[in-house]
């Protein structure tokens, strides 16, 4: 008799996350690698030990957000910085510059990021951008 999980997503992001000391905890070595045509990079540019160069290495927690993570990448990427930015992560997870979305606070963590994972965004400026989805509102 073969049994069946039966745990869905809604269950698994609602599993409480522990919070995390960021002076007692040491940062974690993200890297995230960027595009800015709106699309993300082809799965065998990270083989056999290659990766693209548009890497950007970030120090941080497994509780930083989304919209925390944008904002750091928005520091290093002038272009990204205009209202109507989307950033698209590879957990098909979307922050828009200067409007909330629902994907704002999720977590590294929530996401069952691993340590040694990478993360690749798709930068799409605003005059390419796909339409609004609805689950994101204005300020």
């Amino acid at each position: 008799m073969a049994l069946e999980s039966r745990i869905t997503q809604e269950e698994i992001k609602k599993e409480p996350e522990k919070p995390i000391d960021r002076e007692k905890t040491c940062p974690l070595l993200l890297r995230v690698f960027t595009t800015n045509s709106g699309r993300h990079h082809r799965s065998d540019e990270f083989a056999r030990g290659n990766v693209p160069s548009s890497e950007l290495q970030i120090y941080t927690w497994m509780d930083a957000t989304l919209k925390e993570l944008t904002s750091l990448v928005k520091e290093v990427y002038p272009e990204a910085r205009k209202k109507g930015t989307h950033f698209i992560k590879l957990y098909k997870s979307v922050t828009v510059s200067g409007r909330k979305g629902l994907d704002d606070a999720m977590t590294l963590q929530s996401q069952r990021f691993q340590i040694g994972d990478y993360l690749d965004i798709a930068i799409t400026p605003p005059n390419r951008a796909p339409p609004l989805n609805p689950r994101m509102r204005p300020f």
